[in-house]
C-alpha cells in the first residue's frame, strides 16, 4: 500500500532541489519533459490558438492553477516540437466575483475569439459563464468547480476536468452505515458550491436507512457570531453525527468555534467532504492541531509517484519565482488537474489539426448589448467531440471524460491526527470500503478500515446520538382510559393537579430506560382534556402527535400495525402477540350417544374392521384340516372363525389352535388387537373428559355461520379486521372493561350478549384470568404485539429494543406480570380447551401392515405344503383341468389325521370327556362331520395299514363315538 502524502517532506525536497540538474536530464526521456517552453513559439510555421484563462488570481489557489497551466504548456510542446499548434493563453483575473468573471468571459470571446476558456475557479462563477459558451459554442473547461448543480449534460459546451463533488456520497454514505448511525446533520456554505451535493447526498443516506433530521446551512460570509449560533442550535438536538461541506476558508473558522463550545468531544462524530479534506494543507496548522483532532474526511486518492514528485519540485521553484511573496507554498489537487487540463486542450486543438480558428459574426443592430453582438466559434462542436474523445496519462492517473467530466473511482478515508491526516482506508466502486487497494471486502459497509482515534481522543465508536444535558426533556404521552386499567391508569390528584402514572405498560418502559448505558431524562404526559377524558380518538391521535413532532413518543399497550409504522418507528414488542378469541365453554357430557365412535376416524374404524375378517379367513384355512372346532356345518365354521377373530378384543376366546402357522398370525394379531384397544380407551378417556370443555364456537366460520354477535373492545382496530371478516355492523357490539365483557358472554348473543370476544391477546389474558373457568382463548389472527413508539429514524428506538430483549429474557419480566396479571390457582388448564382429534389410519397403517404380512406369508407357506402334498392325487386323475381343482378343494375340505395333530385331538377331547363329546354330537341338529365316519376311517386305516382294528376302535371312542 502507498502511503498517503498530506505533507512535503522538506528534507526530501532539499535533496530533490540539489539533484534538480540531473532530474531535469532524467525527465527529458518522460512523459512530461521539464523544459521549459513558452507558448509563443518562433516557428514560422505554427498556428496561433487564442485561450482564455479565468481565474482568481488573489488567491493561492488561482496562482497555483496558473502556474500549473503554463508548466503544462511549455512541457506540451518542449515534448512536442514538431506540432503545427500553439495555444496562446489569455489570462482575466475574475477578483472573487461573479460579473467580473461574466465580464472577462465576454472580453475574450468578443474581443480575443478565443477557442476555449480554462476556468471558473469557483462553482458560483461558473453558473454564467456555461449559459455564454453554449450561445457562442466555446468550451468552458474547468478544473475546480464541482458543484452538481453544473451539469455537463444540460449544458453540453461545459466540460470538467475534476471529479464531481455527487462523486463521494457514496463514500460517505458507506461509512456511515458501516459504524451503524442512523441520524446525521448536514452542515454546508449556503452557495451554489455548497447546495449542489446536498440532494445526492441524502439520497445516498436514504438508502442505507439514514435520516436527515436537519440542515444546516452557513452563509459564506457568516460572522463568528452567526457560526455560534447555529452551532448553538446544533448542541440541543440528539445528533452528534455531522457532515461538513465547506470550503477551507469557512471550515477552519467553523470547528474553531466548534471546539470553543466544546463540540470536539468524546461522543461526536464530524465528517468532511473533500472540499476541505483536498486542501487541508491551505488550512492553518494551528487550527488543525488545536480543533480538528478526530474528524474523519473524504479525500480524493491521488497515487504517488516519481512523475509527481518531480514534478511538485519544479513547481515549488517556478511559483516561488513568479510569487516571491507567498512562503512555502503548497500544492493540491486542483493544480494537478490545471495541469491535466491544459495539456488536454493542447492535444485536442493539435487533434484537429491546421483549421482556420475564426468566429462567425452575427449581424446586429446598433441598439444590441455587447452579449448579442459575439459571434460563434467554428470549430467549437468539432473541438469539443476531440476534447470527449480524449484519453492520456495524466498526473493523477488516467485522463478521460465521461459525460463531460472526470470518472471517480476511489476515494480515501483519512483521520485528522496531529498536524497531518492520517490514511485509514479506502472507498471504491468496486467493493465499498477496504483497508488497502489490494485487499476484498465482503460487504461494501463494513469496518473493514485502520483504527480511528474519535473527537476526544476516543478509541470507541460514538454511539451517534445523546439526550442534551441542556436540551429539554423526552414528552412521553400516555393514554387514559377508564378501562383495562391493568395497562396503563392515570390518575390525577385534585388538589395539586397533577398526574400520577401507573401500569403493566409503564413498568416495562420504566425497567427498559434502567437497562440503557445512558441516563434518558422525561415526563409523562396524559393525552387527556382538560376535563380529565381522553383527547381525541386516543392511539391513531397520540400517533399523529408524534408523526407532527409536537411529542417524543407514546409509551401504553399501543399495538405494532403495519400502516402505523408508515408514519412512526416501533420498538421490539414487548407483549405476546396476535389477535385471540373468546369463548364459553359448553357442556356435552352425556348428551351424544355416539360419543363412543368418535375416538377412531371412519376409515380406521373400516379398516380394523376388515382385518378382522381377514384373520378369521386366514385362521380358518390354517385350522381348517387338523382342528375340529373349525369344522362341521359352514354355519358354525363361519361363526367359529368369527368369533375367535373377534373374541381377541377381549382376550375371550376359548379354542384352541394347533398349526404353528396359526400361532405365528394370532400372535402377531394379539399384539395388534393390544395397542389398537389400548388407544381407543386412551383416546375415549380423553375424550369424555375434555367433552365437558368444549368450546361453543371452535374457528371463525363456525362463527359467520352462526350469525350470532360478536364483541371487540371499544376504539380498537380489532374492528377493522372484523369488518374485513365480513362481519356486518348489526352482529358488532362493543365492550369497555373486562366486567362488561364476562356480562356480555354471560347473557349469550340469543339475550343480547355475544357468543364470542375478539381483542388482542394480553386483553384476552386479562379477562381470562378473571374468568377463566367459564371461557376458553381460542387464537385467531397474527400480530406483532404491543410496541412503544417514537418519530421516524428515533435513534433511541435501537437501544430500547434491544433493552427490552434483555427484559423479555430475563425474570424482571415475570415478576411485572405476575404483578397486574395474576393467575387464579383454580383455573383450568387453557389447553383443555382444545379438542381431542380422532385417531386415524395414518398413526396404525404400519400395524396392519405387519400384520398383513405375518397373515400373507404363513397362508402362502400353507397352501405350498397343501398343494404339493396333494399334487399326486390330483394328477393321478384323468378328469380335466376343472375336475382336478375341483378335487384339489375337496381334498382341502377332508380332515388330515396325522399322527401330531391326532395326539392333540386326543388330549384335548380326554380333558373335556369322552361322553361329553358324544352327548354334544347326540345332542345337536348338526349332522356328524365327515372325520366321524366309521367305516371310512377304517377304510382309511386298512389302505394305510398302520392301524390295527383295536386301535381304530379306541379312536373312535376317544372320539366320542357310541359304544
Amino acid at each position: 500500500m502507498i502511503p498517503p502524502r498530506t505533507s512535503f517532506d522538506a528534507e526530501k525536497l532539499l535533496f530533490l532541489a540539489l539533484s534538480l540538474f540531473p532530474i531535469v536530464v532524467t525527465l527529458s526521456d518522460g512523459t512530461h519533459p521539464a523544459v521549459a517552453q513558452g507558448s509563443n513559439n518562433s516557428n514560422p510555421t505554427t498556428i496561433a490558438v487564442n485561450v482564455g484563462v479565468i481565474l482568481d488570481l488573489e488567491t493561492q489557489v488561482g496562482q497555483m492553477g496558473l502556474t500549473c497551466i503554463n508548466m503544462s504548456l511549455s512541457d506540451f510542446y518542449s515534448s512536442n516540437p514538431s506540432y503545427k499548434t500553439r495555444l496562446v493563453l489569455n489570462v482575466r483575473d475574475s477578483k472573487r466575483d461573479e460579473v467580473a468573471t461574466a465580464a472577462a468571459a465576454l472580453d475574450l470571446i468578443k474581443n480575443k475569439q478565443v477557442q476555449a476558456i480554462i476556468g471558473p475557479q469557483g462553482s458560483a462563477q461558473a453558473d454564467f459563464l456555461i449559459h455564454l459558451g453554449d450561445k457562442s459554442h466555446v468550451p468552458i473547461v474547468s478544473f475546480s468547480a464541482t458543484s452538481p448543480a453544473l451539469s455537463s449534460l444540460r449544458s453540453p459546451y461545459f466540460l470538467r476536468a475534476a471529479q464531481i463533488d455527487s462523486s463521494q456520497v457514496n463514500a460517505i454514505s458507506a461509512v456511515i452505515q458501516a459504524f451503524g448511525w442512523k441520524e446525521v446533520v448536514l452542515i454546508y456554505v449556503d452557495n451554489e458550491f455548497g447546495a449542489g451535493i446536498i440532494p445526492s447526498l441524502t439520497i445516498a443516506l436514504e438508502e442505507v436507512n439514514t435520516r436527515v433530521p436537519y440542515r444546516s446551512p452557513i452563509s459564506p460570509s457568516a460572522t463568528d457570531d452567526q457560526i455560534l449560533q447555529e452551532l448553538y442550535k446544533l448542541m440541543t438536538m440528539q445528533t452528534r453525527v455531522f457532515i461538513v461541506h465547506v470550503l477551507p476558508t469557512l471550515g477552519s473558522r467553523l470547528f474553531a468555534k466548534a471546539n470553543e463550545v466544546g463540540m470536539m468531544r468524546e461522543g461526536y462524530v464530524w465528517i468532511m467532504t473533500n472540499g476541505i479534506t483536498d486542501l487541508l494543507s491551505s488550512v492553518d496548522s494551528s487550527i488543525v492541531a488545536s480543533s480538528m483532532q478526530g474528524v474523519l474526511g473524504i479525500k480524493t486518492y491521488i497515487p504517488d509517484t516519481r512523475n509527481l514528485d518531480n514534478f511538485m519540485v519544479r513547481w515549488r521553484m517556478k511559483f516561488q519565482r513568479e510569487n516571491p511573496s507567498v512562503h512555502n507554498p503548497t500544492l493540491n489537487i486542483f493544480g494537478y488537474r490545471a495541469y491535466d487540463a491544459a495539456w488536454a486542450l493542447a492535444m485536442a486543438v493539435e487533434e484537429m489539426g491546421a483549421t482556420n480558428f475564426t468566429y462567425q459574426m452575427l449581424n446586429a443592430s446598433t441598439d444590441t448589448t455587447d452579449l448579442d453582438k459575439c459571434g460563434v466559434s467554428q470549430n467549437g462542436q468539432k473541438l469539443l467531440q476531440e476534447l470527449a474523445d480524449m484519453t492520456f496519462a495524466g498526473l493523477t492517473g488516467n485522463f478521460r471524460l465521461i459525460d463531460g467530466q472526470l470518472e471517480s473511482t476511489v476515494f480515501q478515508i483519512v483521520n485528522i491526527n496531529g498536524n497531518a491526516a492520517r490514511g485509514i482506508g479506502f472507498w471504491t466502486l468496486e467493493n465499498g470500503l477496504v483497508r488497502d487497494l489490494y485487499s476484498f471486502s465482503t460487504s461494501k459497509y463494513s469496518t473493514n478500515i485502520g483504527s480511528i482515534i474519535w473527537p476526544g481522543d476516543s478509541t470507541s465508536v460514538p454511539k451517534g446520538w445523546e439526550i442534551p444535558t441542556n436540551g429539554k426533556r423526552l414528552k412521553i404521552l400516555v393514554p387514559v382510559s377508564d378501562s383495562f386499567f391493568q395497562f396503563v391508569t392515570v390518575t390525577r390528584d385534585p388538589i395539586t393537579n397533577t398526574f400520577q402514572v401507573t401500569g403493566y405498560c409503564i413498568d416495562i418502559f420504566q425497567a427498559v430506560i434502567e437497562k440503557l448505558p445512558y441516563a434518558v431524562a422525561y415526563d409523562f404526559i396524559p393525552f387527556a382534556s382538560t376535563d380529565g377524558r381522553t383527547a381525541g380518538s386516543a392511539y391513531n391521535d397520540m400517533i399523529d402527535q408524534v408523526f407532527y413532532k409536537n411529542y417524543d413518543a407514546v409509551v401504553g399497550d399501543t399495538t405494532i400495525i403495519a400502516n402505523r409504522s408508515l408514519y412512526i418507528d416501533f420498538t421490539l414488542p414487548y407483549t405476546e402477540s396476535g389477535v385471540a378469541m373468546l369463548v364459553p365453554y359448553k357442556d356435552r357430557k352425556n348428551k351424544n350417544a355416539w360419543v363412543f365412535l368418535k375416538p377412531l376416524t371412519w376409515d380406521l374404524w373400516l379398516t380394523t374392521g376388515c382385518f378382522f375378517v381377514f384373520i378369521a379367513l386366514v385362521v380358518w384355512i390354517l385350522e381348517h384340516q387338523i382342528n375340529e372346532e373349525f369344522r362341521g356345518p359352514a354355519a358354525h365354521q363361519v361363526g367359529t372363525s368369527f368369533w375367535f377373530s373377534f373374541s381377541i378384543m377381549v382376550f375371550a376366546q376359548r379354542e384352541r389352535v394347533f398349526s404353528n402357522l396359526t400361532r405365528f398370525v394370532v400372535i402377531v394379531w394379539f399384539f395388534v388387537v393390544l395397542i389398537l384397544t389400548q388407544s381407543y380407551t386412551a383416546s375415549l378417556s380423553s375424550l369424555l373428559v375434555v367433552q365437558n370443555l368444549q368450546p361453543t364456537m371452535a374457528n371463525i366460520d363456525q362463527l359467520l355461520k352462526s350469525g350470532e354477535k360478536v364483541g371487540f373492545q371499544h376504539g380498537s382496530f380489532v374492528y377493522g379486521m372484523l369488518k374485513q371478516m365480513k362481519f356486518d355492523d348489526s352482529r358488532l357490539i362493543y365492550y369497555q372493561s373486562p366486567e362488561e365483557c364476562n356480562t356480555l358472554l354471560s347473557k349469550g348473543s340469543a339475550k343480547g350478549g355475544i357468543a364470542a370476544a375478539f381483542d388482542e391477546i394480553p386483553y384476552i389474558k386479562l379477562v381470562y384470568s378473571q374468568y377463566c373457568n367459564k371461557y376458553t382463548m381460542i387464537p385467531t389472527f397474527k400480530t406483532a404485539g404491543f410496541g412503544f413508539i417514537f418519530p421516524k429514524g428515533s435513534p433511541l428506538v435501537p437501544d430500547i429494543s434491544q433493552a427490552i430483549l434483555n427484559i423479555t429474557e430475563g425474570p424482571k419480566m415475570i415478576e411485572i406480570e405476575n404483578t397486574w396479571f395474576p393467575s387464579k390457582s383454580n383455573c383450568l388448564d387453557s389447553t383443555n380447551s382444545i379438542s381431542s382429534n380422532s385417531l386415524d389410519l395414518d398413526s396404525f397403517w404400519g400395524l396392519f401392515l405387519i400384520a398383513g404380512a405375518a397373515a400373507i406369508l404363513p397362508l402362502f407357506i400353507f397352501m405350498v405344503m397343501f398343494v404339493k402334498k396333494s399334487w399326486h392325487e390330483v394328477t393321478s386323475s384323468s378328469g380335466s383341468l376343472q375336475e382336478k381343482i375341483v378335487a384339489l378343494g375337496r381334498r382341502f375340505y377332508q380332515r388330515d389325521l396325522n399322527p401330531y395333530t391326532s395326539r392333540e385331538a386326543k388330549d384335548r377331547n380326554t380333558n373335556d370327556g369322552g361322553n361329553e363329546a358324544v352327548e354334544t354330537s347326540e345332542n345337536t341338529n348338526f349332522p356328524l362331520s365327515p372325520s366321524r365316519d366309521f367305516s371310512k376311517n377304517d377304510d382309511i386305516n386298512n389302505e394305510q395299514g398302520t392301524l390295527s382294528t383295536e386301535q381304530g376302535l379306541s379312536n373312535h371312542v376317544d372320539e366320542g363315538c357310541p359304544t
